[in-house]
């Protein structure tokens, strides 16, 4: 018998009485809220009123959710509007299909948005939510291993991840192991996070140079994870999608943050751009 050490969930389901909790949404949103704790107290510590943060990302998560789904739907149509697809599953978020491009891109408008009504700067707000950002996609990856899916090629290794006959590749179906890509870029991702705080420390990276670092960094990550999977995909002389687009976003990344330091040093002050150091106070008639 095939052992691995990391099996894999029986289900992705647990049902509260009528009401069926889904860990793959309970990992997104468990990672929303790792966000929102992290970033916070990070925008609190350089002088912002960190309610600020909330506020900005009831534009910034709706957002990024519709970018991330928008993202998935468009590189995989098969699955939804190809023979035998079904075009109302391209709203069932909660079964798993989220493409972090169009969610960082989509929730980076909605961002803008939140920022421009807080009259804060968008640039100190992406630094300051970089390291947050990271940490909710590792904790998101975990939902992939309760659906069983985006796993890598077949491994003997000994951490490999055991997956059920029918999730299996009908190639591989005698093959029970692969490569545990979701615990490969959660792992990753930590790592990320815990780069992106002790770098803006060490070099006050301001000016949006925290979020460029992030988007370089995990873009290293992505690039490799991605080559590990089998799942089907769009390829383009022998790289699949992803991986172009990890590319892309790691020479933007690393341009800009070449000329944001040469243009920009330090971080910028938040107190004083807009943001509040402390809440209103209400005004006592007659004072």
């Amino acid at each position: 018998m095939d052992l691995a050490f990391l099996p894999s969930p029986s289900t992705g389901v647990v049902n509260l009485g009528p009401i069926p909790l889904r860990a793959y949404a309970f990992c997104i949103i468990l990672g929303i809220f790792v966000a929102l704790w992290l970033s916070s107290r990070r925008w609190a510590a350089r002088g912002g009123y960190k309610e600020t943060v909330g506020d900005i990302a009831m534009w910034a998560v709706p957002f990024g959710l519709v970018g991330g789904r928008l993202y998935h739907v468009i590189t995989s149509p098969e699955a939804y509007f190809g023979a035998g697809g079904d075009p109302i599953r391209a709203l069932y978020i909660w079964e798993g299909g989220l493409g972090i491009w169009g969610a960082i891109a989509l929730g980076g408008v909605g961002a803008w948005i939140g920022c421009r009504r807080q009259g804060v700067s968008f640039l100190a707000f992406a630094d300051t939510v970089a390291p947050g950002v990271a940490l909710a996609q590792a904790i998101g990856r975990w939902g992939n291993w309760f659906n069983q899916e985006l796993y890598g090629r077949p491994t003997t290794l000994p951490w490999g991840l055991e997956i059920d006959p029918d999730k299996r590749p009908s190639e591989t179906i005698d093959l029970a192991t692969y490569h545990p890509t979701f615990l490969y870029e959660s792992l990753w991702n930590v790592g990320v996070a815990v780069l992106l705080i002790w770098a803006s420390r060490r070099w006050a990276l301001g000016h949006g140079r925290t979020f460029a670092l992030y988007a370089a960094a995990y873009s290293v990550g992505r690039f490799w994870i991605e080559y590990l999977r089998i799942d089907e995909a769009h390829s383009f002389l022998g790289f699949r999608l992803n991986n172009w687009t990890s590319v892309v976003v790691f020479v933007g990344a690393v341009a800009y943050l070449v000329i944001s330091t040469r243009r920009h040093t330090g971080v910028e002050d938040v107190s004083a751009d807009g943001s509040k150091t402390e809440p209103p106070q209400k005004q006592t008639v007659g004072a």
